[in-house]
């Protein structure tokens, strides 16, 4: 894979372009999309971006979302933007299998590929790009290319909040090992050129329904386990919780991390029962490698302290399986 600043030439004549992320996006695999988006509109390339699945409400608030092109809701509409592109560009994943059921046709593509991601182990597919496993976030990442390529010009306010919204989640609201110095210096740039921070928080973090608090209070209360032993913590969902509260995409968005705030706890698991398949995300304080942990157990991965997995058995099975994995692992957990 090249380096991103090789990409240049690419850029100085208009392409026609299209840019994806990983299934059920979140701020930050939307946010650096639509902040690259923003800035190759200006260059004055025409740019679709594809999002594989739905992606929560508090996002479409970002300037752009609103001509995101949904893969399962408009199939034949995403399709149809595919045909004859010459970049592709590939943002906060970095497996094509990543987009579900978009990736066969992403596959398929005989175009460059461009990879901007921040995650473990990419896969050799792409022609193109930056993958940057310390850095805070994709948007950060986009950030650095626009200034890399010489174009810190064109980073406007559409482009400004997007970065930023990337930013505060992936970070924990910068209170992840990830927030380098650089961060808040870019957070700093980002303000001279406008950015007012509060109106994106209350975006992001105070624009859910009743029903999510609900829920959250349900399941710390009757869903948490808290295993002292191996300073680990448990969310448990089934399927009819998130019927019962008539959860939306986002709605369990952060909730692994209320487990992190128990004194001592190490790591912190959510297992939801998504109906199709069991869905898993964890996170770690210290020196605990969730994203081997998760590679080893559940087929999945991400970073050192936050990951994911699946399991296509049942929610009791997923969670002895859990146990399990955690009883074996204790003298790291200790």
């Amino acid at each position: 894979m090249k380096s991103i600043e090789e990409i240049k030439p690419l850029l100085e004549s208009p392409k026609k372009v299209v840019i994806t992320m990983h299934q059920k996006p979140d701020a930050d695999a939307m946010g650096s999309s639509l902040a690259l988006y923003h800035y190759l509109i200006q260059k004055g390339h025409d740019v679709t971006v594809i999002s594989p699945t739905n992606f929560p409400d508090f996002l479409k608030w970002m300037p752009g979302a609103d001509a995101v092109i949904d893969y399962e809701s408009s199939t034949d509409r995403a399709i149809q933007a595919l045909e004859g592109i010459e970049l592709l560009f590939c943002l906060d994943f970095n497996a094509l299998y990543r987009t579900k059921n978009l990736a066969p046709h992403l596959e398929k593509l005989d175009c460059i590929k461009i990879l901007i991601d921040h995650h473990l182990e990419p896969h050799p597919s792409f022609d193109y790009g930056v993958s940057d496993t310390k850095a805070s976030s994709t948007a950060q990442l986009v950030y650095e290319t626009i200034y890399k390529l010489g174009d810190e010009q064109y980073i406007n306010l559409d482009i400004a909040q997007c970065i930023y919204a990337g930013t505060v989640t992936d970070t924990g609201s910068f209170r992840f090992a990830s927030t380098s110095a650089a961060v808040h210096r870019m957070v700093a740039d980002l303000m001279d050129r406008g950015l007012r921070h509060e109106v994106i928080h209350q975006a992001i973090y105070d624009n859910f329904l009743e029903n999510r608090l609900r829920f959250l209070g349900h399941s710390l209360l009757n869903r948490m386990e808290v295993f002292y032993e191996y300073n680990t913590a448990m969310l448990a969902i089934p399927y009819s919780d998130l019927k019962r509260f008539d959860l939306q995409t986002g709605d369990t968005e952060g909730l692994v991390n209320f487990l992190l705030s128990i004194q001592g706890i190490k790591m912190a698991a959510l297992v939801i029962d998504r109906n199709s398949e069991v869905k898993l995300s964890f996170r770690s304080k210290g020196d605990f490698d969730v994203n081997t942990f998760a590679r080893k157990y559940f087929d999945g991965g991400g970073h050192f302290n936050a990951s994911g997995g699946r399991s296509t058995d049942s929610l009791e099975k997923t969670v002895n399986r859990l146990i399990k994995a955690v009883e074996e692992n204790e003298d790291l957990l200790q």
